[in-house]
This record gives C-alpha cells, sequence and structure tokens, in this order.
C-alpha cells in the first residue's frame, strides 16, 4: 500500500520537481537539489558508485542488484536483497521490501521516474570532466543523510591528500594515453570524456590532444597508439570489468605497434582495476584505489 501512497505523492507533485515533505533533507544530486525524508531505515541502491561510498561510510543497505562486479562490494550484495540489474529493477523485489529511500544513478539512472512509484528516488550520477567535484559532493550529502557528516569530511581530507600528493608526481611524469580494450577492439579517451578526469583533475598530461570526446570514446587502430607515441598507457580492460570471456587487455595490446611506443619500452603501462574505473566511477574505495594504482606506477619509473 505504501508503495500506491508514494505514487500518490510523486503524481501530485509533478515528476521530476522536487518532493515537498515536512520532516526533509535538501542534498545535492545529479538533478539539483532535492529534498530527501529524514531517518532513513531500509535503503536500496542500484548506483555502484553510490554503494562505494555508502559502504566507506558504514551505512548499510537492504538491496542492491545481483551483480555488484567490484570484489570489495560483494559481500555487502550477498547480504542484501537483490532487487534486479544496474539496467532493470525488478520492481516486485522492490515493493515487497519497500525501501525509504532508492538511490540510481550512471545505469540506472533512466529507471528514475518509474522508480519514484515505489519510494523516494534519488539520481546520484557522477560522470566526466569534474568527477572528483562530484564524487566530494556525493560524499557529502550522504554524510548529511546518515548523520555521518565528520567520517565524509575525514574521508575528503584523505581522498585531497592523495590527489595533491599525485598531481606532485604526474608533474614530468610524461605524455599519457588512455585505451579502453573490449576483446580484441580497442578505443581511446581524452579530455572531457568518462575518463578525463584522470588529464583534467590529475595534471596527467594527454598525449593526444583532440581525442573525440563521446560515452564509448574514439575506435582507433593499434597504428593510431604507435603514432600517438605516448610515454604512459593507461590501460581500461571493459571485458574484465563485466566479467566476460573475453581477450584480455594485456593480450590484445601485446603487438609489434604498440611494442614500438615509449611506453610499452619502457614498461610504462598501467592496467588500472577495471572495475574500479569502468563500473565504480566516482565511489570513494574506487577513486583511493586507482589513484594508489597509478601513483605507485608513478613510483616504480622512478
Amino acid at each position: 500500500m505504501r508503495a500506491f501512497r508514494w505514487a500518490a505523492v510523486i503524481l501530485a507533485c509533478g515528476l521530476g520537481s522536487q518532493i515537498a515533505l515536512a520532516d526533509a533533507l535538501s542534498i545535492e544530486t545529479a538533478r539539483g537539489n532535492i529534498d530527501v525524508p529524514r531517518d532513513l531505515q531500509k535503503l536500496v541502491v542500484f548506483d555502484i558508485a553510490a554503494l562505494d561510498t555508502l559502504n566507506a561510510l558504514g551505512v548499510s543497505v537492504a538491496g542492491t542488484p545481483e551483480q555488484v562486479f567490484v570484489d570489495y562490494l560483494k559481500p555487502v550484495a550477498k547480504d542484501a536483497e537483490k532487487v534486479g540489474s544496474l539496467f532493470e529493477p525488478d520492481f516486485e523485489a522492490i515493493n515487497a521490501l519497500q525501501p525509504d529511500l532508492i538511490v540510481a544513478g550512471g545505469r540506472s539512472s533512466k529507471q528514475v521516474e518509474a522508480l519514484s512509484e515505489f519510494a523516494p528516488t534519488i539520481d546520484m550520477t557522477i560522470w566526466g570532466d569534474g568527477l572528483l567535484t562530484q564524487a566530494i559532493a556525493r560524499l557529502h550529502a550522504y554524510g548529511s543523510l546518515f548523520g555521518k557528516e565528520d567520517a565524509a569530511q575525514e574521508l575528503e581530507d584523505d581522498l585531497n591528500s592523495a590527489v595533491n600528493a599525485l598531481k606532485a608526481q604526474s608533474a614530468g611524469a610524461g605524455k599519457a594515453l588512455i585505451v579502453l580494450t573490449n576483446g580484441p577492439k580497442i578505443s581511446v579517451y581524452g579530455k572531457g570524456s568518462r575518463f578525463g578526469w584522470l588529464h583534467t583533475e590529475l595534471g596527467i598530461e594527454p598525449a593526444i590532444e583532440d581525442v573525440k570526446s563521446s560515452t564509448h570514446g574514439e575506435a582507433v587502430s593499434f597504428e593510431f597508439i604507435r603514432d600517438a607515441n605516448p610515454d604512459w598507457l593507461i590501460v581500461i580492460d571493459r571485458a574484465a570489468a563485466i566479467g566476460q570471456d573475453a581477450a584480455l587487455a594485456a593480450e590484445t595490446l601485446d603487438n609489434k605497434l604498440v611494442a614500438e611506443t615509449t611506453a610499452w619500452k619502457s614498461g610504462q603501462v598501467i592496467f588500472l582495476d577495471a572495475s574500479k574505473v569502468y563500473i565504480a566511477a566516482g565511489g570513494y574505495q574506487s577513486l583511493m584505489g586507482t589513484l594508489a594504482e597509478i601513483s605507485d606506477a608513478f613510483q616504480k619509473a622512478n
């Protein structure tokens, strides 16, 4: 019955509009400031970056997608009710769970309106350039929602320290090319893309300035990588991130053309943990892990 009562409230307010509640807290979301009910007891989370940050804050979650893909979040999902996939919610399971709040974002952001018929739903998408700023804003929003403001500030302080340290390492480290492999296919990413924050917010100089900005990157040949001749290759293996049985990134890139680059000759190829940067991008633990992977590689090169 509560699902239908909530649907009535949504319809009265108009979908996409701010939710007028007597006892609510205004937080920043991907769609602007939204009023969210206080005293949340039962939370369903579809966005993996959100699940990552909530876990870092010690917030319990009642429902998650069946697959969360990130190893350190699998115990969280194991203890939670399954409410569908990243793209397709199980509305019957959600209705049975009767959550107080649903957190969507990224792959599930298109389901916000449908999910709002069952409980207050917020879109906490984090995307592209400005990713760090967005991630910190989400961190503090969750901190406010769950009374963990001090913990959120401590996490932000640690994140800022890691970012500043990596920026110092990036200066003079050389130029890098971000490559995503998907089995035998390859594409590259630059500023303004979903992975552009690695350049714009960490100070890693791009090997190519005019890479086409798009969700799926710019499809290129191995000759392109040879001619770009980066000092560093930062590699993200999409197939590995989503658990597909396909050629690994190291196998795809192991050819004569890539071998001609300074990066390959120098052993300066960073194979990022793809589940962190591809699936949970913007989550607190994901960010700290990715920063550590790049920092360790730069450190070893000195």
